[in-house]
């Protein structure tokens, strides 16, 4: 039995997904205060549903019943609404991810695959990151999630709960959502794209990210749930590239044929200039190895949002 917590957002309801046509047993974990039930629509008769909140050890306890892996998705996403509001991110991804922790401990799951991100590397010129250069966060968010990676790593040398953290650089693909003020810089270009209305470029655009399509990062989670010998661990998830943000732009020109206007703002507080991920290690001792690459991902993806915003589907979705 698979548990796979906030298995209604973009990164969880891939991962059920990939999992029900695996045929293993699911259970998702989810408040539906970010994720949607549209998400698991697909595979909704076929897995198990239990809404609640991450931070309620009865809840969660309930949830890891019986559960051999746990996927943990589970987070408040976005280094803007952390600075907005970082009392809330520290809740949910620190203390939720500590409740689970101890719930799995105690009902003897064997392994909690944990959903880290790249922002632990902060804004240092190292490039590109390797997992053993040390952190430096520079938002909420960040620490938030080299906590709960700390604790991960305390568990597993401490109570043998065998754990694995996935630092993932900048995920994109199908179910990302731009309805949110928080959304990521992908399906926002996407929906200017097919608006006609301005992308907002925060900066001069120049900033350069290691973007993820999320077949990659689904691969590497299932591998992270099953690889022998890594409990402990914590992995660079990436394709090991970058590209600037100003490139998604120009490649989402030529996927329409057409311009599309930029409006630029201010650079945020909290963001990082480049993101550029070392994955040797995940390919050494996961067996990791992208499968779609930047340019391949970010053109299915936009097919697919095309047509998702042509059938005026509320969210846009794709």
């Amino acid at each position: 039995m698979y548990l796979v917590t906030g298995g209604a957002g973009f990164i969880g309801s891939n991962v059920v997904e990939a999992l029900v046509r695996a045929g293993e047993r699911v259970r998702v974990l989810d408040d539906f205060s970010t994720g949607s039930r549209a998400n698991l629509a697909a595979v909704a008769r076929d897995v198990e549903i239990i809404e609640g909140d991450l931070r309620d050890r009865d809840t969660v306890r309930r949830a890891v019943s019986g559960v051999q892996y746990v996927s943990h998705q589970a987070a408040l996403r976005s280094v803007p609404r952390s600075v907005d509001d970082p009392l809330s991110t520290d809740a949910v991804n620190v203390h939720g991810t500590l409740t689970l922790l101890v719930a799995a401990r105690d009902a003897g799951v064997q392994r909690v695959v944990y959903a880290s991100s790249s922002s632990v590397y902060g804004d240092s010129p190292l490039l590109p990151k390797l997992e053993e250069h040390a952190p430096s966060p520079v938002s909420p968010y960040a620490v938030s999630k080299l906590t709960a990676e700390l604790y991960c790593r305390v568990f597993s040398k401490l109570y043998g709960l065998e754990t694995v953290s996935m630092r993932y650089f900048n995920v994109f693909g199908p179910k990302q959502s731009p309805e949110s003020q928080y959304a990521a810089v992908v399906p926002l270009f996407m929906q200017a794209a097919v608006r006609g209305t301005p992308a907002i470029v925060h900066g001069d655009g120049t900033q350069s990210r290691d973007f993820t399509h999320i077949d990659n990062v689904v691969q590497a989670n299932l591998l992270a749930m099953r690889v022998p010998n890594v409990a402990g661990e914590a992995f660079n998830i990436a394709c090991g590239e970058r590209h600037s943000v100003l490139e998604i732009i120009e490649l989402l020109e030529r996927f329409q044929g057409a311009p599309i206007a930029r409006q630029h703002t201010p650079p945020r507080a909290g963001d990082v200039s480049h993101t550029h991920a070392s994955i040797e290690k995940a390919q050494r001792l996961l067996g990791y190895v992208p499968r779609v690459g930047f340019e391949d991902g970010l053109r299915q993806t936009f097919d697919l949002f095309r047509r998702s915003a042509s059938r005026g589907e509320a969210r846009a979705t794709v």
